[in-house]
């Protein structure tokens, strides 16, 4: 699926991982508001199990996943997010083992530039500014905001910055061009990681992308390829003001490059892809890390019977340097009966290699464990789906059976936490989508997701990461636009496994004219209590929270 840069706009989300809740189908669960600090899962995975990209590049973090979403990109920024749910190994590779998140943003032609600002509740605000200079030729763009806040409750407060550059050749029937980004987060901890009487908890983090792309079709065939480094850097201590009671420093490097090529013949299409990659971290913790992959990607796409067979047969070859080989077999199906039936199924086996942290992290509260085997799973789906002009709907079904699931558990609430392979884990559920326009000006979605995860381990452990995904999840969205104006709202029921139901309602309404655009946003509008992370370490959310803000786009 695919979110759109109108729904972006419009959407009452402050930040990417905000907008991600209104997804069916994806967790994502966090510490702090308007981005600070979350896991993002996808249909009952662990949050190591998801890919995010960034323009197709990986933001994944070697020393752990909970640093996935530190990326140098605002809502501002992006263009679309594709979502892809269920495995995709076999394409991406090793984070990709309950799905990908890429972030899509575009250098556009035009000269124009945007200012914007906002003011919340809690001394909450927001200042950003970027500049567009394109024409048909060659596009660029920069941005930079910042948003800060004194925080909801006690020690959350936060200040966020991003800055983001982007440039785009055109070639013949090609493109070439880089990207580079900085992000930097400083905020208050209170009980997000050790346990809820940790309140002074701190944390910075930072992360640095620098990328080059290039691809191009030449007759029948096509090439694409980029070379990419990604930065990050984690500081945490227990006592906000007393780094010497316990001070966390972690330096991660992720540097490398792939080359996809696709040929189109009268039987399909071919594509082969090889990816090369070097991790490496220093940390005060983990010690000096670092493994090297080699991935070899090979699909075919078949289409048969004037389109209406889709076919995709791939595998890929995996080799972690200090792990050993994984092979990522898996088939595609899809048969369009016409413009608006379509069913479709998938197959794929995946893996997932320990991260850093799974395996040599050691705290006062957590013990990794060296001997972790990789987790992998066995994923398939099947659905059906209905599309018109104005009305989309769409049934699936999906199962996924892991084995030797890596999770950190404890016998005992007074025990440290341990990373283990927990077992057999077999998961099934079903998804449900529904969008209607009916006229212009109205719009209005809704999705259900239900997850059955069954857990064959000791009952007596308790889980940090494994059970809490989301049972039952409802989504439902209402737009509509009058004149100017415009207005949406979303409401959110979400049922997890260890940590009960709640409810949420936001709204944003809009007023646009010229280049000037002016909002009211209200979050947690019924102010209701939850929590989003761990029954044995809760962190409380925000309540009802108001914001104004504005911006205003300046033609150059």
């Amino acid at each position: 699926m695919v979110i759109s840069e109108q729904e972006i706009k419009n959407s009452p989300a402050q930040s990417i991982d905000e907008l991600l809740q209104q997804v069916s189908g994806l967790d994502v669960r966090r510490r702090g508001a308007n981005g600070v600090q979350s896991d993002i899962s996808i249909r009952g995975g662990s949050f190591d199990q998801t890919l995010i990209l960034v323009n197709g590049i990986r933001m994944n973090d070697s020393q752990t996943g909970h640093n996935s979403m530190n990326i140098p990109v605002s809502m501002d920024n992006v263009e679309r997010i594709e979502v892809i749910k269920g495995p995709a190994a076999r394409r991406f590779g090793n984070n990709a083992y309950s799905g990908v998140v890429n972030i899509i943003t575009k250098a556009k032609e035009g000269k124009n530039a945007k200012i914007s600002a906002e003011y919340g509740d809690f001394n909450t605000y927001v200042l950003g500014a970027s500049v567009n200079l394109g024409n048909e030729k060659f596009a660029q763009s920069l941005s930079a905001n910042t948003t800060a806040s004194d925080g909801y409750r006690y020690n959350t407060d936060y200040k966020i910055s991003n800055v983001f550059y982007q440039n785009q050749l055109k070639i013949k029937n090609g493109s070439l061009g880089v990207q580079a980004g900085f992000s930097e987060k400083k905020f208050g901890a209170n009980g997000f990681y050790a346990s809820p009487k940790a309140t002074e908890q701190y944390e910075e983090v930072q992360a640095s992308i620098v990328s080059m792309f290039y691809q191009q079709k030449l007759g029948n065939f096509g090439l694409k390829s980029n070379v990419y480094w990604r930065r990050g850097q984690d500081m945490y201590l227990y006592i906000r003001n007393r780094p010497e009671v316990y001070r966390n420093m972690h330096l991660g490097n992720n540097v490398g490059g792939e080359i996809n090529a696709s040929y189109e013949s009268a039987i399909g299409t071919t594509g082969l892809g090889v990816e090369l990659r070097k991790e490496f971290l220093v940390s005060s913790n983990l010690g000096q890390r670092d493994r090297f992959l080699t991935q070899v990607f090979f699909e075919h796409h078949f289409s048969l019977f004037q389109n209406k067979l889709l076919i995709t047969p791939g595998i890929s070859w995996v080799n972690y340097d200090k792990v050993g080989n994984f092979l990522y077999p898996g088939v595609d199906v899809g048969f369009n009966f016409n413009d608006h039936h379509k069913v479709y199924a998938n197959v794929a086996r995946v893996n997932r290699i320990p991260t850093f942290t799974d395996l040599y992290y050691s705290s006062r509260t957590e013990l990794g464990n060296p001997f972790l085997k990789a987790e992998s799973a066995i994923s398939s789906e099947v659905g059906y789906q209905f599309r018109t002009s104005q009305i989309t709907a769409k049934v699936s079904g999906f199962m996924k059976n892991s084995h030797d699931a890596i999770d950190w558990v404890k016998s005992d609430l007074a025990a440290k936490w341990e990373a283990k392979n927990i077992g057999k884990l077999d998961l099934k559920g079903i998804e449900l989508e529904f969008k209607h326009n009916p006229v212009k000006w109205l719009s209005y979605s809704a999705g259900y997701t239900f997850i059955d995860n069954k857990f064959h381990v000791d009952n007596n452990l308790y889980s940090k990461y494994a059970l809490e995904n989301l049972k039952h999840q409802f989504i439902g969205k209402a737009e509509f636009k009058v004149g100017g104006f415009s207005n949406e709202m979303v409401y959110r029921y979400n049922q997890r496994m260890d940590l009960g139901d709640y409810q949420l309602l936001d709204n944003k309404l809009a007023y646009s004219r010229g280049g000037y655009n002016i909002y009211l946003l209200i979050t947690n509008i019924t102010n209701g209590k939850y929590s989003e992370m761990g029954a044995t370490v809760p962190v409380p959310m925000p309540g009802r929270w108001f914001h104004v803000g504005m911006s205003y786009n300046i033609g150059l």
